[in-house]
């Protein structure tokens, strides 16, 4: 598939940039933004982990399907879902263009746009959380793909297809997923979502997650780390903003 020009740059910048730099640079922005917390804040935010069920049990989750990827059987049910889903059946050029534009959703730099747009427009204190989360969310992830180095599937699988740029770097978990459900997952909690929206949201996080198998970047089980891990930040967020707006309490 041909990215035009203008396009093609913007992605391969964004996608060959070392995962060293990425992690040096986020723990940079991270220094700067935790300098400004108070202690409290800290002290705060850890009672309120410890006292989220859901979020304990996102994590455990999060911690099997991290363990699971040295298991060759869970490999070969990655494979036959992964070929699945980017391989099989007629793909027609405008569904390789809809795959591509939506899962730059969950790209980090769209995130930090969001999270822009919420500063200026809607509310500091979401934007606030946003940022943080990102940030952070964006750090754990990096470290854990130099950590687990897991190959992408356009390295080890034959006879794929790659829809745009390939990125560079490891497989699991999935950033993109991650971010993407980082963003509905706080958006839902902190703006009390519910009905249509609320499956919207997570409908297309869902989305998101699909289309990085689509385009030949991540296995199905880096899609689904990446999903809890997301909504884990995302509950954690909400903690975070909740603290920023009843600092007292």
């Amino acid at each position: 598939m041909q990215v035009p020009d203008i396009f093609k740059k913007m992605i391969d910048w964004t996608s060959h940039v070392k995962h060293f730099y990425w992690i040096i640079m986020l723990v940079i922005i991270l220094a700067v933004v935790s300098m400004q917390m108070p202690q409290l804040f800290w002290a705060k935010l850890w009672v309120a982990v410890k006292a989220n069920t859901a979020l304990v049990i996102l994590l455990v989750f999060f911690s099997l399907v991290t363990v699971s990827v040295t298991w060759n059987e869970g490999q070969k049910a990655d494979e036959w879902i992964f070929l699945f889903l980017n391989s099989r059946g007629i793909r027609p050029p405008f569904l390789d263009w809809f795959m591509l534009g939506l899962t730059q959703l969950g790209h980090f730099l769209f995130a930090l746009i969001l999270a822009l747009v919420f500063y200026f427009t809607e509310s500091k204190f979401f934007a606030y959380s946003m940022i943080f989360g990102v940030i952070t969310l964006g750090l754990m992830i990096e470290v854990m793909k130099l950590c687990i180095r897991r190959v992408r599937p356009y390295i080890k699988l034959k006879k794929i297809r790659i829809v745009g740029s390939r990125a560079s770097g490891r497989s699991f978990p999935s950033g993109h997923t991650g971010q993407a459900f980082f963003l509905a997952s706080l958006i839902v909690h902190y703006f009390q979502v519910n009905g249509y929206l609320w499956i919207f949201l997570y409908a297309t996080a869902l989305l998101v997650g699909i289309t990085r198998i689509y385009v030949g970047m991540h296995y199905p089980r880096d899609v689904i780390a990446g999903a809890i891990l997301g909504t884990a930040w995302g509950i954690i967020g909400v903690m975070v903003n909740g603290y920023i707006l009843f600092p007292s309490q």
